[in-house]
């Protein structure tokens, strides 16, 4: 790689592994964070969902905002809004409040992640160096989640589940010098946002979630979770028919004449509705239901964050020798069955074989299948369409998650049973959880195979290597 290159690379890991570790360093704290400030059980969601949200619902016009006015000018506005956001969840003293500040703090990885991504294709180009480039960074999104279990577990345990936020504040200050000293100025180029085009993206996605959420907690008759589920769906049906007709659209349609890259967005987003339920849920059965601290529920993903990182690197070489799209497959079938095997857990499982096994088959699949998912969303984009296309692969990622643990939150509140204990109950509730899991990631799976293994009938050339 070249030496002046490597700054940049690492100030892209950096800011896209704080991201990351963000998210799921949150949901190793969350029975502390619903002790200390009293969230009910569907109210907790929306730590996760509020961020994502407003993270998945601002990425596409935080991407085209790069395009448009540098991604120099939107590293620092990103970096500032997380770091004050950070500041803000920490001092919480009410849900409403820590629920606020997340979204926020979303609206601040929305800007940045894209950009950290544009960044490296427009510095690295097409072929080995991008490929290289390309498997650190899915080895970050996936090392950093569970990098952020282990940490989220021992600030826990050990200070305060706030600590997990403060520490965001050097992290970010450090970013924000490397920003201003290693990222070149841009002249902004001429065009506009396209407003219109966010708000109906957000304003759906929104709805829809709430909908699915309003209806676990209160039943499938409410009256506001049907209005909020129909309302979104309109919104996002009104969002693509703008966008068809926008002279400069927030996403352009184009990005899904590849049927390799429409694949992928697919692919990504059903692979992190299903990976969602590993992090939010296997905390609370190992804190619920083994009887674990948050920092020993921390430690004990461990076993998939290894394998993970192993696998991750070894993804070029193995892409080298089978192709980036039969590696994808390969870790997508691993992750199907780490997650239907972590599924047959109840209250008597034993966390090494039917808890850190399945979790070390599930951390080989994550390493090999996050760096081609990545890839395909971004192979072939002309260089006017980088940023958007950075975006529409984050906003699958992030929209991935978030409507993933909707429905998850409706299964749960579905699977109450009439068990002995609540330690039961709750392994019952869990369990139904990561079926769905392994399901999703089923459906993942059937997209990468159709659409992004090549074949003799694939019309769309093989990924870039």
């Amino acid at each position: 790689m070249r030496a002046h290159l490597r700054p940049v690379l690492a100030l892209i890991l950096a800011s896209y592994l704080m991201i990351v570790i963000d998210i799921s360093i949150v949901i190793t704290g969350l029975p502390r964070i619903r002790e200390s400030l009293g969230f009910s059980p569907a109210m907790l969601s929306w730590v996760h969902t509020a961020y994502t949200l407003a993270f998945g619902g601002g990425l596409m016009a935080g991407a085209r905002a790069g395009d448009l006015f540098g991604r120099r000018r939107m590293m620092l506005l990103g970096l500032t809004l997380f770091i004050a956001a950070s500041l803000a969840i920490g001092l919480a003293v009410s849900p409403e409040m820590l629920v606020a500040a997340r979204a926020v703090q979303g609206l601040g990885s929305a800007v940045l992640a894209p950009a950290t991504l544009a960044l490296l294709a427009t510095h690295f180009a097409e072929g080995p160096e991008r490929t290289r480039a390309l498997g650190w960074y899915g080895a970050t999104a996936g090392v950093g989640a569970s990098l952020g279990m282990v940490l989220g577990g021992v600030l826990a345990e050990l200070l305060s589940w706030r600590a997990g936020f403060f520490v965001n504040l050097p992290i970010g200050l450090g970013l924000l010098w490397m920003t201003a000293r290693h990222v070149p100025r841009e002249t902004p180029r001429a065009g506009r946002l396209d407003l219109p085009g966010a708000l109906l993206s957000t304003a759906g996605m929104v709805l829809l979630v709430f909908g699915l959420v309003e209806s676990a907690e209160t039943g499938w008759q409410s009256g506001m979770g049907q209005g909020a589920l129909g309302l979104g769906g309109v919104l996002l049906l009104g969002f693509f028919w703008h966008e068809a007709r926008a002279p400069q659209p927030l996403l352009p349609l184009r990005l899904f004449d590849s049927r390799v890259r429409s694949g992928a967005y697919a692919a990504r987003l059903l692979f992190l509705a299903g990976v969602i339920g590993f992090w939010f849920y296997l905390t609370q059965y190992l804190q619920g239901v083994l009887g674990m601290t948050p920092m020993q529920a921390g430690l004990a993903f461990l076993p998939a964050t290894g394998v993970q990182l192993g696998a991750a690197m070894g993804v070029a070489a193995l892409a080298r020798r089978w192709g980036h799209e039969r590696v994808l497959v390969a870790g997508l079938a691993c992750s199907v069955a780490g997650m239907a095997w972590l599924a047959r857990i109840g209250i008597d499982t034993a966390y090494l074989t039917g808890v850190a096994l399945p979790m070390a088959v599930l951390g080989v699949g994550q390493g090999l299948a996050l760096s081609p998912l990545t890839l395909a969303g971004v192979s072939g984009v002309a260089p006017e369409d980088a940023g958007a296309a950075s975006g529409l692969v984050n906003a699958s990622h992030q929209l991935g998650g978030s409507l993933g643990l909707a429905l998850l939150v409706v299964v749960y509140s579905a699977s109450a049973g009439h068990h002995g204990s609540t330690a039961a109950d709750l392994a019952h509730r869990v369990a139904a959880c990561l079926n769905l899991s392994a399901g999703l990631l089923g459906l993942s799976l059937l997209v990468a195979l159709v659409c992004i293994l090549p074949g003799p009938t694939a019309r769309s050339r093989p990924l870039a290597s």
